[in-house]
């Protein structure tokens, strides 16, 4: 006689394969109308990933099952909780890419010896009671990791390098939130698409004999591990401040 009931794995498996994806979108949708902030929207997709992996390996689990009656109760929602998963862990490998290779710092700039500063509270409110300094613990992984940024070195004077730096800024889509030119600094943010994460740039011109240099800090709000996102945005600014 065919097994009418559906066993408990396939049940199990079709529940967290519902969940999975519905736990996500709860996260990103709460994040972009504004009532889940960034961090907790992140936190709903992680807790989107565990369960899908769970969905997963309870999805294998009622297939190997069912696999005597394909045409019986569970087989279908074996196959959910094994599609789910799958989603579920294809887009998390896609979206940290090589980030998992890099240490859990979120705060990198190209002058370790003397990092630009973020301009004061003062005259940008959002670094209110927030430790804006460097932290010291960052320097050796930066040293070790991300050997490659390095002051950026013009053949142009000091002035002129940093109007160009305000439109490189500008060009990349980053906000401007505050310019001094007398110190020639510039504070900026750029906010992923995705989760609304904020992270937090200053570029510093200083003038080098007759040429300019440039520094670049970017750091991010949230989280302890930046996934190599702003040691990627130090790059790109200069790719696009030296084409």
């Amino acid at each position: 006689m065919a097994e009418t009931t559906m066993p408990r794995t396939a049940k199990i498996a079709s529940t967290l394969g519902k969940f999975s994806p519905s736990c996500v979108l709860a996260g990103l949708i709460g994040i972009h109308v504004g009532v889940i902030p960034p961090l907790g929207g992140f936190l709903f997709f992680q807790l989107g990933l565990l369960t899908g992996l769970l969905a997963l390996g309870f999805g294998i689990a009622a297939v190997v099952i069912t696999r005597t009656n394909p045409e019986g109760p569970g087989r279908s929602a074996g196959w959910l909780g094994m599609a789910s998963g799958m989603v579920m862990l294809t887009v998390t490998v896609a979206g940290a890419g090589g980030g998992m290779n890099v240490p859990p710092i979120n705060d990198i700039t190209t002058d370790l010896e003397d990092p630009p500063q973020f301009a004061q509270a003062s005259v940008v409110p959002d670094f209110e009671g927030r430790d804006m300094s460097y932290p010291l613990a960052f320097i050796e992984d930066v040293r070790s990791f991300y050997a490659d940024i390095q002051p950026i070195r013009l053949n142009l004077d000091a002035e002129t390098a940093y109007q160009k730096s305000v439109a490189t800024v500008q060009s990349l889509g980053w906000e401007l939130v505050y310019q001094d030119a007398s110190a020639m600094t510039i504070d900026a943010r750029d906010t992923s698409l995705l989760f609304k994460f904020v992270d937090d740039i200053v570029v510093r011109v200083r003038a080098d004999g007759s040429g300019a240099v440039v520094d670049v800090r970017s750091k991010s709000r949230d989280g302890k591990s930046d996934l190599g996102v702003n040691a990627a945005r130090i790059k790109e600014f200069e790719a696009a401040l030296t084409p």
